[in-house]
């Protein structure tokens, strides 16, 4: 798995994920909120099988050596 989620996407992510899980504990929203897992695992491990299928990376490019 190359990482292909990069540094605001992915604080977005784990922040949209943790509020979702935070509400439905809370019984604010129904069941549907624990689809804040998904989020928060693509956050936390810096890859999203989405991204992969569409081809989008969000990652910054690293500079080639001796280029």
């Amino acid at each position: 798995m190359k990482a292909n989620v990069g540094g605001i996407d992915r604080v977005l992510r784990i922040v949209a994920g943790i509020v979702l899980i935070a509400l439905t504990l809370m019984n604010v929203i129904g069941l549907w909120g624990w689809i804040g897992v998904v989020p928060l695992v693509t956050g936390l491990f810096r890859f999203c099988p989405a991204y992969s299928l569409f081809g989008m990376n969000t990652c910054p490019m690293k500079q080639a050596a001796g280029k």
